[in-house]
């Protein structure tokens, strides 16, 4: 069977694939992020609390989570550089709609519509880059697209906050649009047709079951955050979540063609890399949501200033991915995402002492710590993970990397939210909901109890990784 490394033509080019598939994956996941900076802006424009707003952030993240697999699957059966192809032109769409400055509710129609793009083009970069390039670069290629996924993830607010300096909320949407159509004329020119097409039946079944139990999973979180976590609309979600993902896992037992073969999560390496991943993403979304209200509500700063001091992240790891994709094929993964897992972890120790009086330069140099250790941990577990699989699982493979990459930072803005209200809460005498003007000693307090959690995230998957070296050591005989 003929493959892109048998094509003359495709190798010349496939480094202006790359630069296309990383800029789709560059952008749709920024969408998850850049949201946040403005935050306390659309808040006070439409009108709304600070817990509504977030909505804007958290449905994105829940629609993509929700659609991941099933595209994945698409891919592998229609082709995943046909469905990538689609899913930019929805994208561009989506991040139209969501400039127009209506409601909430039309802000929110147009995140779905941006989402579901998303998680078209997230489905199959992976699987595409995989494909095309040999193995001997492949942890270049999959270091990039991984570093770009990182970029996106965390140069949001920072970014954000430059665009709201000079114009207002909705500009953070449309700047997608030129680059956008720049992309995907790029893509036209230089994307390929698809060589593998498994042509197997969609489980649309499984599909509506699996999206039914992540909405309403997240759904009665953030309900849960403004009504109470016993009241009967909360409990009520969480049990549909669980009856769908039981319902689910059967069904997928039993079908020919299922969404998920659940016998891929017997690979020790593939699932060992994608629970980290949710792990260090979910921790990584407790900076990205709690931080531009610490700098501009707490401490006082511009949104711009603000968006300056969080780019500090990103820059680290535009200086510090490329280095690590390429010492991931020089020295292999292992040693480098054990590295950028302690670096991490101290990062978010380094976080939980934060307060009104800090110096920038202590808020500076953590979060270059943890834009380095982002740096060295990302593109070798990305490239682990998709390394760890055959030809034909590359689109779901792929699909599941996103997924848990899209799962950890929708479980970063549900635990930090839900811990930093909570705690605010505590220290307030009263419910909790939003930032009390006049009290910034309140939201530091939950501030810092929020970034116990995002530590004790990084120690456990730092722990998992560690005791996974070391069973493999001993299964090896060292």
């Amino acid at each position: 069977m003929k493959t892109y490394q048998d094509d003359a033509k495709v190798q010349k080019q496939r480094w202006w694939i790359l630069v296309c598939v990383a800029m789709f994956t560059f952008m749709s996941t920024l969408d998850s992020s850049i949201v946040n900076i403005a935050l306390p802006t659309i808040s006070k424009d439409l009108g709304v609390l600070m817990n509504q707003a977030a909505w804007v952030a958290s449905v994105y993240l829940m629609v993509v989570c929700a659609c991941l697999l099933l595209f994945g699957k698409i891919g592998d059966s229609w082709g995943k550089i046909r469905i990538f192809r689609i899913g930019t032109i929805i994208f561009v769409l989506g991040s139209l709609l969501c400039g127009f400055n209506h409601s909430l509710l039309f802000l929110l129609f147009g995140r779905v519509i941006q989402a579901i793009g998303a998680s078209m083009t997230m489905a199959t970069n992976s699987g595409i880059i995989t494909e095309i390039f040999p193995l001997k670069e492949r942890g270049r290629a999959l270091g990039m697209i991984g570093a770009f996924v990182s970029l996106g993830s965390i140069t949001g607010p920072g970014l954000g906050g430059l665009i709201l300096s000079h114009l207002s909320w909705p500009y953070i949407f449309w700047i997608n649009i030129p680059v956008g159509l720049v992309t995907i004329l790029i893509g036209e020119k230089f994307l390929p047709k698809d060589l593998t097409k498994s042509k197997e039946k969609i489980d649309f079944a499984g599909f509506i079951i699996f999206a039914i139990g992540i909405i309403s999973l997240f759904g009665g979180i953030f309900i849960g955050q403004e009504l109470g976590f016993t009241a009967w609309q909360v409990i009520g979600l969480w049990v549909i979540a669980v009856a769908a993902f039981i319902i689910f896992y059967r069904l997928e037992k039993r079908q020919t063609t299922p969404l998920i073969d659940f016998k891929i999560f017997n690979n020790r390496i593939f699932t060992m890399g994608l629970v980290t991943a949710v792990f260090i993403f979910a921790s990584n979304f407790f900076v990205n949501v709690i931080m531009p209200y610490y700098l501009q509500d707490a401490l006082g700063y511009s949104a711009s200033f603000a968006g300056i001091l969080m780019m500090v992240f990103p820059l680290m790891m535009v200086v510090g991915s490329p280095l690590s994709g390429y010492l991931t094929d020089v020295l292999g993964a292992k040693k480098l995402v054990f590295s950028g897992l302690i670096l991490l972890a101290a990062a978010q120790l380094g976080y939980m002492f934060l307060g009104l009086t800090t110096p920038l330069w202590y808020f500076c140099l953590f979060t270059a710590l943890m834009g380095l250790g982002n740096a060295l941990f990302q593109s070798p577990n990305n490239t682990m993970i998709m390394s760890s699989v055959n030809k034909e699982n590359l689109g779901i493979a792929g699909s599941l990397n996103s997924f848990a990459r899209n799962f950890g930072m929708e479980i970063g803005i549900a635990l930090s939210t839900t811990i930093l209200y909570q705690a605010m809460s505590v220290a307030y005498g009263q419910k909790v909901t939003t930032y009390i003007n006049g009290r910034p000693e309140i939201f530091i307090f939950g501030m810092e109890i929020a970034f116990l959690g995002s530590f004790i995230l990084c120690f456990v998957a730092l722990l998992i990784t560690y005791l996974r070296t070391r069973k493999e050591r001993k299964v090896n005989g060292r």
